[in-house]
Order: structure tokens, then C-alpha cells, then sequence
């Protein structure tokens, strides 16, 4: 990654190996290790790191297992290209927001929450549940009582979306929880909605969705959860983030 605007760092692992995994990955996606490049034998690796030839094999499986290294016989282990990564995985996304993220990172997760997250809402609208309902109100509730620059704003808000999933009965759209997971923990570190108006609109805006989904109203709860994703969108332009391309402001 050429332009490292903003690091977030994320809970540590709690295993060797784990960690072992979490620093070799977020060297490869930041970067210090290109795609193609050969890792260090294991006897480096092993003295870099502290640890033993079984808990280095193991951090290497898990990386192998979300696609960013490859091992070869007579060549070693290798760095693959981008596009073999598990985007998904959420260690793969966590690890990304330990290494610096860009506009285009974030772009890329609003593209892809654009893609799921208002037919979530939309589905949600038809199958939810009482308790689907009581779920998303308890959501709104703590946002509204929490500050917009806390913690608990934030995980409140994950909560939600996260419901929202739920509720729409489709097991792949549960799924796709660590994506939004990592979106909204990036947005919200780098744009919090501190200023009154913005906390009003998002306010608004996740309430208009709670509402659609229990009117029943698909159309209006899918375009709210459009607004909401745009609105995330605008503020991060508005901070004027670097670009993945050039490292310059936009």
C-alpha cells in the first residue's frame, strides 16, 4: 500500500501463533513484503519472531488459508498476489486496519455494502421478527443515549447493521458482517458525526430504517440504508483523505 493515511489498531491476538500470523499479514498488506516476494527462511523467521518451528508452521498455514502466502517446494513460501486474498476473512480486514487505510479501501467496503446491505434491508422489511424489531430498537436507543465520539456510539451502530442482516433471513447476508464490521469501525474513527447535524442525520436516517423495516415498507428501509452508506461516504471526502494512487490529498 503506497499511501498510509490512518492506522486502527485492533485487539491482539491471543496465541503465539496468531500473533505470529497478525504480523506477518499486516507486513504483506502494508506492503513490506511485496506480491511475489519469498518470505525469510524459517531459522530467520524463527529468531525474528521468538518462537518455535511448529508455531511458525502453524502462523503460515493460517496465512496460506486466507490467501496471501503460497508455498512452493524448492522455492519457499511466497507472497501472493492481491486478488487470491480473502477480503471476507476477518482477520485479513483487521489486519488492513492495522496497516493503513486509503480512500480506495474505504471506497471498496462502501461498494460492497452499497451491493448488500439495502437488499438486507429490503428482505429484513418481509421476514423480521418481533424480536428482529426489539433488536433494532434497542439499537437506537443506546446510539441515541451514547456520544457520537464514544465507543459505545459506534458498537451500537454496528449493532444494528449487524441486525439488519439478521433480520433479513439470508444466511450470506449475516455473513457479511465482518465488512460492515470494518467499515464502520474505519468511519467512525475517522469521521465520528460529532457536529450536531451530523448526529441528528444519522440519527434520522438509522431510524427511517428501524421504521421501514417495521411498517413493512422494503422500498423505504432500503433507501434509507442507501442515504445512511452515502452519507458515511460524504464524510469521509469531507476529511480529505489521501488517495491509494498518488498519496495525495483528494
Amino acid at each position: 500500500m503506497t499511501s498510509r493515511i490512518v492506522v486502527i489498531p485492533t485487539r491482539r491476538a491471543h496465541s503465539n501463533h496468531a500473533e505470529v500470523a497478525r504480523s506477518i499479514g499486516v507486513d504483506i498488506i502494508a506492503g513490506r513484503y511485496a506480491e511475489g516476494t519469498r518470505l525469510p527462511g524459517d531459522a530467520e523467521m524463527i529468531a525474528m519472531f521468538g518462537v518455535s518451528r511448529p508455531v511458525l508452521r502453524e502462523s503460515v498455514k493460517t496465512l496460506v488459508a486466507k490467501g496471501l502466502l503460497t508455498t512452493k517446494a524448492r522455492v519457499g513460501t511466497v507472497v501472493r498476489e492481491r486478488a487470491a486474498w480473502n477480503m471476507f476473512d476477518a482477520d485479513v480486514l483487521a489486519w488492513h486496519l492495522d496497516a493503513g487505510i486509503d480512500k480506495r479501501f474505504l471506497n471498496d467496503l462502501a461498494e460492497i455494502r452499497l451491493a448488500v446491505e439495502p437488499r438486507a434491508a429490503m428482505l429484513a422489511a418481509a421476514q423480521r421478527s418481533e424480536d428482529d424489531l426489539a433488536e433494532l430498537r434497542r439499537c437506537m436507543d443506546r446510539m441515541r443515549f451514547e456520544a457520537s465520539d464514544s465507543v459505545g456510539f459506534a458498537d451500537a451502530d454496528l449493532a444494528l447493521h449487524v441486525a439488519v442482516a439478521r433480520a433479513s433471513g439470508n444466511l450470506f447476508m449475516r455473513s457479511i458482517g465482518h465488512v460492515i464490521e470494518a467499515a464502520l469501525r474505519a468511519s467512525f474513527l475517522l469521521s465520528a458525526p460529532v457536529e450536531p447535524e451530523d448526529r441528528d442525520t444519522v440519527l434520522l436516517w438509522h431510524q427511517k430504517i428501524v421504521d421501514g423495516i417495521a411498517a413493512g415498507d422494503a422500498e423505504t428501509a432500503s433507501e434509507a440504508m442507501v442515504y445512511v452508506i452515502h452519507n458515511g461516504m460524504r464524510r469521509h471526502e469531507a476529511e480529505a483523505l489521501p488517495s491509494a494512487d498518488t498519496g495525495e490529498k483528494a
